[in-house]
């Protein structure tokens, strides 16, 4: 799995929608509202790095009420979340 990190400016008029519309991509996996120099940051999560040109310059700049986006490839995850994932075998805990 690729995951990449969109840093979005959008129209501030516009954020809820442009937020909305950036959700509905298939390939991403959550949009946040954020505060500072960027307006939204979006979570992109695909399976080969072809698919990025699809979903990063192919849809997601093309929304009308983006003003500006700035992508950074994650090398790793180090979640916790995703690392219990990885080693959980689906038995119920033993209480």
């Amino acid at each position: 799995m690729i995951t990449a990190i969109v840093l979005v400016k959008a129209d501030v008029a516009r954020i809820p929608e442009v937020a909305e519309a950036i959700a509905a991509i298939d390939g991403v996996s959550e949009v946040y509202s954020v505060t500072g120099e960027f307006d939204l940051v979006a979570m992109v999560r695909v399976r080969a790095h072809d698919e990025l040109a699809d979903v990063i310059p192919g849809r997601l700049n093309k929304l009308d009420g983006i003003v500006d986006t700035e992508t950074h490839i994650a090398f790793r995850t180090y979640s916790q979340h995703d690392l219990e994932a990885a080693f959980a075998l689906g038995l119920p805990d033993a209480d």
